[in-house]
Order: C-alpha cells, then structure tokens, then sequence
C-alpha cells in the first residue's frame, strides 16, 4: 500500500516517529502521478526537482526539532490559481502558460512555514471558470471513479489528485462552489471558509467579493488541521478578517446531541436526483440518530441566487481579467498592429470560449445602460440572501443539503450546454453570496458507482458548527476510496 493512503495527519505523525522519511513520502506522491496521471491529468506542473530538495531541508528542520507542524513533511498539491515562487502558475490559460511568479500567496507560504512539500500544480478550469475542469487549456482532468466522467470544478484537478492519492491534500479555491462540487463529485472532503478568513492575496482573481481558499483532503480531521495552518489575518488582502481564534481542530467531536440541523424544503424540488435526494435523507437520518434536531424549513430567495451570482461573479471577472493584456506578463500575440490591435488579437488568442463568454457578460451588465438593470439589482438580491440565511441561523446551528442536483456528469455533457452547467451550481453559489462556511463530505455512491456529497453550511465564522456535525457523520462509515487505487493505475 502507497504512503499516499494515508490521510495527512497519519503521514505526518510516521514522519515524526521516524517510520518513513519526508523524501519517501514527496516520492511516494511523485511516483503515483508518474503512473496513473497521463491519464488522469490531475497536473499542469509537478515540482519533482524542488519537491525533493525541500524535503531534505524539511527533514533536517524535524530532526532539530524546529518543525513540529502536523503537516510537516507532508506533499501538498496547490490549485494552479495560486501564486507560487518559481513554479508555474498559469490559471489554466494559455494567456498565463509561461507565467512564473516572483512572490508566493500567503497560505501557500502558510504551508511551506508548517514544512508541508509543494509537489506540484493541479489543473483546474480556465481562471476558475466553469464546473468541470474542462476548460483548462491543457486538458481536461477525469473523474478517478470513473474516467468517462468529469471530476467537477474549477478545482477538479485538486479533488481529483486528493482522490488518486497523488498527494495527502491540496488547496482549492471556491468561488461559486468550486471546492465543494468537485470534492462531491470525487468523493472527498473540502471546506470553503467563510469569507475574509485565509488571505486570498496570491490568489489570482475571479470574483473578488466571493473568492476563498480553502482545503481538500480524505477526511474532515485533516481539513480542520489544515485550515488551522492556512488561516491568518493578511494586512496585504483588504478583505482578510482579523478573527479571535484560529482553532477548529477543537471542533472534533463526535457528538451532535442537540445540535438544531435545518433542511430547506427548496433544495428538494425538481431538478435534484432520486439517488441524490434519498442519499442525503439518509445522511440527515443518521445525524438524527446521533442526537441531533432535525427540521424542515422555507429558505427563500433560491431560484434567485444562481442569476445574481453569475451577474456578480462576471462583472468582477471583466474588471479582474482587464490586467491581461500581453503587456507585463504572459503571452502576447506576434502579429500586430498598434497598441489597440494588438490588446484584442492577445485577448482574444490567449482567453478561451469560457472565460470569453463571462468577460463580454460581465461588461454588458457593467454599461451604462445597464448597471441599474442588472448588476444593483444582483447586488440588491445578494443583500436578500444573506438576510434570509441570517432568518435561518436565528433558529439553526448548521443547514444540511446536496452539494449538486447529480452525481459527476460525462465528459462534453456540460460544455455542450453551459445554461445547464450553470444551474448544476444553485445549492453551493447561495453560501458565497453571502460568505458563509461551508464543507462538503462524501455520503454515498449512486447505481453507477459515482460519488455523491453532502453539504453542511454554517453561519459566518461558524466553522466548528459544521466541522463538528461533519465528524460525527463521517464517524459513522468508512472513507470512500476511488477504484483506481484498490485495482491499481490503469
């Protein structure tokens, strides 16, 4: 059995006792990408030179006892949206493909300070645009339960690595639910923070009002320890929340006695799966039987949310998007004329269908003659949601939900019809409008083997709510592990 079936606390614990070295545990994780991902195409880049001259220093630091991290020596994968110092990091666009940063994002440096190993970059949709990891101009990435499938987005490469046991963690980014739907879809654990609690400074912007890191792993005890290690007040991110305690680990506890769990009644209607539906019945029911209260409730506004944050999110991606533009950094087209010519041909050879489409919306809803019409309207709308979830946590510690109306759709279904891709998106988009925290944890399989998810949503900077109510359940089964590692890389 591969080191990489360990969780990472496991790996970090051999580690400190000496059981296997930090340089076995960053080969380990190499050689599962050697074998199975040009198939997978979980990567863009993998960091092999780097990776294993860090372990030798991370070794030596554990050995003089000046690192005692749980996650020291541990190999992480990094969403390829994050800044890392001399690695690649080119958002899965050919606009960025040769683009090297001279600085790190600040959880990414949060990490190399607790000694954990940079392994690589994962792939990822386009600028985080999309569901399914398959706008990415390098490639699609493939479901590790099945490879006819998509693993979901835009942080499938991360979930999909996680899954392969390519790497004991990674870091994802959520802005619509793109570390929530992809951990769903590859049956692991992944929790979007509530907004303002890990510093997105490094992050290379979608949406700036609803971006957040976050952490991806095999269970919910190394999501917490790593969330404690990437969390911090950032003077450098004017959105970074300065918050009492950066303590979740002290949330594991299996027990839910008392705990008030609501379900909304507009998260069961047309649209949600028969297996995804009874999967998370099932889910709410063991909960219950743990000890916890669980209610059925109107949470209003739903068929709203999907509108507004497609509005939002793309009015703030023509704004952020405007910076490339073949003059600083990144590729720039060879044939041009003036300046002017050369911005449109650069833009318009180095941004794919995708991230396109949602530039030229976001700057229709932004135009003079339609700001009131559209975008104050989504802004108004927004305001409303968080108000009606503010209704909702006055009477509940945690809501329960699917992550997605279906399990993991097939490779082409989705990019064949967008508006459908869009909606795939209506119970996770609600919880970054209004910034709260929210995780994902695997619940079940469907009659085609796939995974299916459940979501557990807290109100801001209520994040051991739905660590502790997570826990319980997963306390309850086994972990799900994609067949590809039982049967060996095919």
């Amino acid at each position: 059995m591969s080191l990489m079936s360990d969780t990472a606390v496991e790996l970090g614990r051999k580690i400190k006792a000496k059981e296997v070295s930090v340089r076995e545990a960053a080969a380990a994780a190499l050689l599962q990408i050697e074998k199975q991902d040009s198939v997978y195409q979980s990567f863009i880049t993998v960091n092999r030179e780097k990776a294993l001259k860090r372990a030798e220093e991370v070794q030596k630091l554990i050995e003089e006892g000046k690192l005692r991290s749980p996650l020291a020596g541990v190999p992480v994968a990094i969403k390829d949206n994050m800044c890392t110092e001399g690695i690649l990091t080119t958002c899965a666009s050919k606009i960025l493909e040769n683009f090297n940063p001279a600085f790190s994002s600040e959880a990414v440096l949060n990490l190399e300070k607790a000694g954990a190993i940079v392994i690589g970059k994962t792939n990822m949709d386009e600028f985080a645009m999309g569901s399914t990891t398959e706008t990415s101009y390098f490639g699609a990435t493939r479901n590790p339960w099945n490879k006819d499938h998509v693993p979901g987005g835009s942080s499938g490469g991360s979930c999909a690595a996680v899954a392969l046991e390519e790497c004991s963690f990674a870091l994802g980014s959520d802005t619509g639910g793109s570390i929530r739907q992809p951990s769903s879809f590859c049956g692991v654990t992944g929790i979007k923070p509530t907004y303002g609690t890990v510093s997105r400074y490094g992050l290379v912007a979608y949406g700036s009002s609803l971006d957040q890191i976050g952490p991806i792993a095999k269970d919910v005890t190394d999501c917490a320890v790593i969330l404690e290690t990437i969390a911090s007040y950032d003077s450098k991110d004017s959105t970074s929340v300065k918050r009492e305690a950066y303590d979740f680990t002290s949330a594991l506890i299996d027990d839910v006695k008392g705990m008030k769990v609501g379900i909304p009644k507009d998260y069961f209607t047309e649209g949600l799966e028969g297996e995804v539906r009874e999967a998370i019945r099932k889910a709410a029911k063991v909960l219950e039987e743990k000890g916890a209260v669980i209610e059925e409730f109107d949470l209003s506004l739903v068929e709203y949310a999907i509108p507004a944050y497609y509005v939002i999110a793309s009015a703030e991606a023509s704004s952020n998007l405007a910076r490339f533009d073949g003059i600083k950094y990144g590729y720039r087209t060879e044939d041009f004329e003036g300046l002017h010519n050369m911005y449109k041909k650069t833009r318009s050879e180095g941004f794919g269908a995708e991230v396109k489409r949602r530039i030229m919306l976001g700057s229709f809803v932004l135009s003079s003659g339609y700001y009131d019409a559209y975008y104050l309207k989504a802004l108004k709308t927004k305001a409303l949601i968080k108000k009606a979830f503010d209704k909702a946590f006055e009477k509940y510690d945690v809501i329960l939900g699917p992550v997605a109306p279906t399990t993991a759709p097939g490779l082409g279904e989705s990019l064949s019809d967008p508006i459908k891709m869009y909606l795939g998106d209506i119970y996770t988009i609600s919880v970054n409008l209004a910034g709260l925290p929210g995780i994902s944890i695997p619940c079940g399989l469907d009659s085609k083997g796939l995974p299916i998810g459940m979501q557990l949503i807290g109100d801001c900077f209520k994040e051991k709510n739905i660590i502790r109510a997570a826990y319980t359940f997963e306390k309850t089964r086994e972990y799900l592990q994609a067949p590809i590692i039982r049967e060996g890389a095919k």
